[in-house]
């Protein structure tokens, strides 16, 4: 429907007001007719489109009709579908009759001046700003919507900057402008008539925080562009050029959606008549364009590897060899964190995720900072963050715990559930559920992770574990059918079952961790009698068997989607679980290249029987195992290969604003 505004008439003096292309005007016939008067008549120059509404039927005129009622359902609309060359060039006669007259007793003129005004944006989301007959005032979902969208301008593109993008209020490059989007105003018609009228680009009180807009005027040069909208700027008044049809304005986003912030920004324009001197001016036009803001997506095991991180420590030389061999090997650059970035902190996966934000114009990669602010607390900000590489934070005003660690946080590869399509995945993440107390993540940490909307997160119980990281018990990896991947789940029962098998093969006496000095190498035979150990692996698998069930319904998986990785762990219900041997299910996955923590189990027939087992449930899917030595330099301090690791990775072709949250 049109947007619509009455317009007073005046038998004594002729009105003269603007009609904006796209609109109509309602015209008061009944409050500037006479007092005698029981009939009108109306007529325009050709530029006017001129419908009567009575009894509930709009008739365009002319019309065999000559004369109307001035009835209380008799209204009579206008609009213009072509723009005036001169003010005024375009009129409107009403002209009133008596009971009986025959000659009209009084008439009213209107003058008429048509103009465009349109506030324009990528909302069909081809990459470049168009007209169009999209609803601008509204944001859909789907590969039908329509909206624009807007990216947290959350990269430095200046190295020489101090502050992330969107913390100034200086446009220092062209390459900050491309990662903002454009938003158009077209002011087309006389140009006099701005004269005595006003444009007003203004945003919503509740969302000046949220974003910021630049505009340059006629010039290209970036000292010319300003800050003109956003903070504690609600509005800014716009001159038309005599020159230009066109204002281009760039708009930044400052902030991500949050638990207090949808994501949705609308930017409006007004068009303000200036009445009689010392009069407030009245609003005769608003257009409204509606942004959302990019939300930051993760990237499962199953994408691409882009680039592996590792860090460098005192005593892990050979496990960086290690990791720049697999890389190599998947064609992946490494980077390595060195020691004074790092400051002896080797747990880089828990110190940050890789994701990104995408619009139609742009996609660059962003760097997720987890609260737990370690010795590597600088390296996101120091060495990640730069062109095109964008930054976010959430801190724990409650305090950090070890569950605000990024090792706690996962996603899924693309998943159906009962019919409802996640393409992005899902989140994953652990907490203290169903115990009661225990550590939970941080809730500015999850509150953000819901807000982004397109992966919907799903909560695990890992409070069990001392740690307490997903990744200490899952992992995906990718596969030639079915879904597309399987989960690995770490399996006591599986272990146990294995050690059996060889226990009746006659290897009960062959023991584990050999050629490893100093730490106790207990036998299968041991393994299986230490009551207390099986006990507590027992407790362990309940725990782990209540994540299957959750990710089977949150996910969507069958028994077949997932295999079970033979592994033992130790400790008790206070203090919580630690692997027994290096845990296999947190292994570092580069394509079909797999970095396996090596679990030193028991040699059978001159090869581990555990390294065995994991290549033969894996190797089918054509995958490569490759076993890292990680005891002495990560599993004895509670971590291992994925721990150590991180790996930034290719965004997901899908388009997340074609999903259906």
């Amino acid at each position: 429907m049109a947007q619509q505004r009455r317009i007073q008439l005046s038998t004594q003096r002729p009105t003269s007001t603007v009609c904006v292309l796209g609109t109509e005007l309602s015209l008061d016939v009944h409050g500037s007719a006479p007092k005698d008067a029981v009939a009108f008549h109306v007529q325009g120059t050709p530029g006017v489109k001129l419908y009567v509404v009575h009894e509930m039927q709009s008739i365009k005129l002319p019309s065999s009709v000559c004369r109307w009622p001035l009835a209380t359902d008799t209204e009579v609309l206008l609009a213009m579908d072509a723009l005036s060359k001169d003010v005024g060039d375009e009129k409107v006669r009403i002209s009133y009759f008596g009971e009986a007259s025959g000659v009209p007793v009084a008439r009213a003129m209107l003058y008429l001046t048509c103009v465009e005004v349109s506030l324009d944006a990528d909302t069909n989301r081809s990459g470049a700003v168009s007209r169009t007959l999209l609803d601008k005032a509204t944001w859909t979902w789907g590969p039908d919507g329509h909206g624009a969208i807007l990216l947290v301008n959350c990269d430095r593109d200046d190295p020489e900057a101090k502050l992330l993008d969107n913390r100034d209020t200086t446009i220092r490059s062209y390459a900050d402008l491309k990662d903002m989007s454009q938003m158009v105003l077209r002011t087309r018609g006389p140009r006099t008539i701005f004269t005595g009228h006003r444009l007003v680009l203004h945003v919503d009180f509740g969302n000046a925080d949220k974003v910021g807009v630049f505009y340059g005027g006629n010039s290209v040069a970036l000292e010319e562009y300003k800050h003109v909208l956003g903070g504690s700027k609600l509005a800014y008044a716009i001159k038309p050029s005599r020159h230009q049809e066109e204002s281009v304005f760039y708009v930044e986003g400052l902030a991500f959606p949050d638990v207090s912030f949808s994501g949705l920004v609308a930017f409006h324009v007004t068009l303000l008549e200036s009445p009689e001197k010392g009069l407030m001016e009245t609003p005769i036009f608003t257009d409204t364009v509606v942004f959302r803001v990019a939300p930051w997506i993760m990237t499962p095991n199953t994408m691409a590897p882009l680039e592996v991180f590792v860090c460098s420590v005192d005593d892990n030389k050979d496990f960086v060899a290690a990791v720049g061999t697999m890389a190599e090997k998947a064609k992946c650059p490494l980077t390595v964190c060195p020691l004074p970035e790092n400051r002896q902190d080797r747990w880089i996966q828990d110190e940050v995720e890789f994701g990104y934000i995408q619009a139609p114009h742009k996609t660059f990669p962003v760097v997720f900072d987890s609260p737990r602010d370690r010795g590597l607390k600088d390296f996101p900000v120091k060495s990640i963050l730069g062109p095109d590489f964008g930054y976010v934070a959430r801190q724990a005003p409650e305090g950090a715990s070890s569950l605000d660690s990024f090792g706690n946080l996962e996603v899924s590869p693309p998943v159906t559930v009962q019919g409802k399509e996640y393409p992005l995945g899902r989140i994953l993440i652990g907490s203290s559920f169903p115990r009661f107390g225990g550590r939970r993540m941080a809730k500015a940490v999850k509150d953000f992770l819901m807000a982004q909307q397109v992966q919907a997160p799903v909560e695990l119980f890992s409070d069990w574990l001392h740690v307490g990281h997903v990744d200490e018990f899952l992992s995906f990896v990718p596969a030639p059918d079915r879904k597309g991947f399987r989960l690995l789940l770490a399996s006591p029962s599986a272990c146990y079952q294995l050690l059996k098998e060889k226990q009746e093969e006659g290897f009960g006496e062959v023991a584990m961790f050999e050629g490893l000095e100093k730490v106790p190498k207990p036998t299968i035979n041991e393994i299986l009698a230490n009551e207390s150990l099986r006990k507590f692996n027992n407790y362990v698998q309940s725990c782990i068997s209540w994540n299957r069930d959750i990710l089977k319904r949150a996910l969507g998986l069958a028994e077949t989607d997932i295999l079970d990785i033979p592994q033992l762990f130790r400790g008790d219900v206070m203090m919580g679980a630690r692997a027994f041997f290096p845990d296999m299910v947190n292994m570092l996955v580069l394509g079909k290249h797999l970095g396996i923590p090596k679990p030193f189990g028991p040699l059978v027939g001159g090869q581990c029987c555990l390294e065995e087992r994991v290549r033969a449930l894996l190797e089918p899917l054509g995958l490569t195992c490759t076993f890292i030595d990680d005891y002495f330099s990560y599993h004895v301090l509670s971590g291992e290969v994925h721990c150590g690791t991180n790996v930034r990775r290719k965004p997901f072709a899908f388009k997340w604003w074609h999903m259906v949250p």
